[in-house]
């Protein structure tokens, strides 16, 4: 499998809210480089990307499971915590959930993940509109 890095940035919901705005209003464009998907704190990323979930991660790849039953015999896991777990990492592009037959085999998307954080700042320009440094 290819290397996929996953850009994932870290902003607290307001903030990330009043980013979400600008760009909808036209006042920023976020940057070719900047995260796609973004958590509300470091907390929140470590609870998606915990040693369990890696280790769940690196047993996909590894073992290539046809379905969600293959998946809980190699990793002692109940179905409904995979179910969970796969359905949060799938809403971030960790995992892809392809429909084969009548099983959802667990795919991996992404193998390697950089984290961006930092502060907002919000300042006035010259015309005494805010501005924020996203």
């Amino acid at each position: 499998m290819d290397q996929k890095v996953l850009h994932i940035g870290i902003m607290p919901y307001r903030d990330y809210k009043k980013r979400s705005l600008a760009i909808a209003r036209g006042e920023y464009r976020p940057q070719s480089n900047e995260p796609k998907i973004w958590f509300e704190s470091l907390q929140s990323m470590a609870q998606v990307l915990s040693n369990e979930n890696q280790v769940l991660l690196k047993t996909i790849l590894e073992r290539k499971p046809e379905s969600l039953k293959e998946l809980e015999e190699a990793t002692g896991r109940s179905s409904s915590n995979l179910s969970r777990t796969l359905k949060t990492m799938a809403r971030y592009g960790i995992v892809r959930m392809e429909k084969v037959r009548r099983n959802i085999k667990p795919v991996v998307e992404a193998t390697d993940f950089t984290v961006q954080f930092g502060l907002s700042v919000t300042t006035r320009n010259d015309e005494g509109t805010l501005a924020a440094r996203i």
